[in-house]
């Protein structure tokens, strides 16, 4: 692991780190528990509920992550001109992104409806709940352009610094899905003396209440965006500019690979684990959605750690960058720590929260405490992965997470089910093997100094 001297921590970077970060976190710790109150309830409508709204939730990240990929190109560019001053060229950097989520989305629509229909076949779907998993795929997808919106605009807003707005439309997405909920999974109940309406559509209610959300969040985020002093790209030409677009795509593709490689990945994993059965499929589904929660402190420190990266190097503070490494690393270990521990601590009884069956319990909690041992490691990844996002940095990250994830993770998955007969322990010990090499690859390389584009002196004493 790095090792960081206490005496030589930049402390006073903390404050600017938090005031990016916290908002992040806010705003993702509202989607995990949106997350699990949605599981909470398809889970009360049985493990086959579960199972055909889990079974394709890799496809989702896969999706979600691609197209995040390509807003990170925009995350570098805006990041680095604003740490230069550049307001013109952020602006004109603002319309490329409009023009480019409008084109992604669209497209990214057709593709995943056409193949609605296929995707719980080749996710390993058990044939009685492949009907059901395709149809709440379908409805989920159908307002892609605007949960595109939502991924790029909230990315472009954090480039310059406003964590908070993204914040704000995350809460009003997840309690427009939340409310919805409740009048759209079940039938009309009587609950505490108050009749409550429903209209008992069970899992295709879920998907209903998602879509809507979905289409809510791009509206306003977009709004938010044309509202933004820095960002609005109000009149400016929406025409390709191939002198902003080129540099952004440099980073982005390489991302968009890595990204798309990696959930590719994930879809593989699941897939196989899906072969083992409802059981296991429940287990896993609820252990991700569990895990998720843990994973909150990383992601927010990300967010900050490549909005600082990119504005040190646009403004071209080669010690900025230097203690941003020290500082931000420091922190996130320390966090990881602490979630892990919890993890590990509350791992029955988090998943009791999800499942009533004693076996997906107790498959589930012993996977969580397996995968809790590997935090502070996977935190390392998550920030050095965010810091070279912010300068632009992408083909190392690209290379590393398509190493562990198709070289370790599906390699061994594949090798333990179908050749050793085991089943979902075995598949999640090939996820925390691929997790630390990643991280012991990454370490590698910032011990090395190479990380930093100012300056390649070597870190001795970090």
């Amino acid at each position: 692991m790095i090792r960081i001297s206490k005496q030589r921590l930049p402390w006073h970077m903390l404050p600017r780190i938090l005031v990016l970060a916290w908002p992040t976190m806010l705003e993702q710790m509202m989607q995990t528990a949106v997350q699990y109150i949605d599981t909470a309830m398809v889970g009360s409508l049985g493990t086959q509920a579960t199972a055909a709204v889990g079974a394709t939730s890799t496809v989702n990240w896969l999706v979600n992550s691609t197209i995040s990929a390509v807003s990170v190109g925009f995350l570098a560019y805006i990041s680095q001109a604003c740490g230069s001053g550049d307001k013109t060229r952020v602006k004109k950097a603002s319309a490329q992104a409009v023009l480019t989520a409008v084109v992604v989305g669209v497209l990214v629509t057709g593709l995943t409806l056409c193949v609605s229909r296929y995707v719980p076949v080749w996710m390993q779907v058990d044939p009685s709940i492949r009907t059901l998993a395709a149809a709440y795929f379908f409805i989920l997808y159908t307002p892609m352009l605007f949960r595109t919106a939502s991924i790029v605009f909230g990315t472009l807003l954090r480039a310059v610094g406003d964590t908070k707005t993204p914040m704000l439309v995350g809460f009003l997405m997840n309690g427009i899905n939340v409310v919805l909920n409740f009048f759209l999974i079940y039938p009309t109940r009587i609950a505490f003396g108050i009749r409550i309406p429903g209209t008992d559509m069970g899992v295709i209610g879920a998907a209903l209440a998602s879509a809507i959300a979905f289409l809510a969040g791009g509206c306003v985020i977009t709004v938010c965006l044309w509202r933004n002093p820095m960002l609005s790209p109000g009149k400016l030409c929406f025409r390709p500019d191939w002198q902003i677009l080129r540099p952004c795509l440099k980073v982005a593709v390489p991302n968009a690979l890595q990204r798309f490689g990696t959930s590719l990945g994930y879809v593989a994993f699941a897939a196989m684990i899906n072969s083992l059965g409802d059981i296991s499929t429940a287990a896993h589904t609820i252990a991700n959605t569990v895990e998720s929660a843990f994973y909150i402190p990383g992601y927010g420190m990300q967010t900050a750690a490549a909005t600082l990266a990119g504005n040190a190097l646009g403004a071209g503070d080669e010690r900025r960058i230097r203690d941003l490494g020290r500082m931000i690393l420091a922190v996130e270990v320390s966090l990881m720590l602490l979630s892990g521990g919890l993890l590990f601590w509350f791992a029955p009884d988090m998943m009791r929260l999800f499942s009533k069956d004693p076996q997906v319990i107790s498959l589930g909690a012993t996977v969580l405490r397996m995968v809790a041992l590997s935090e502070p490691f996977y935190g390392i990844s998550i920030i050095m992965e965010g810091m070279l996002q912010g300068m632009g940095k992408t083909m190392l990250p690209f290379i590393n997470n398509l190493l562990g994830m198709w070289g370790i993770r599906i390699l061994g998955t594949f090798v333990c089910i179908h050749f050793l007969g085991l089943g979902l322990v075995a598949a999640w010990g090939c996820m925390i093997a691929h997790n630390l090499a990643v991280c012991a690859l990454f370490t590698i390389y910032y011990r090395s100094g190479r990380w930093n584009p100012l300056g390649t002196v070597r870190l001795h004493n970090l």
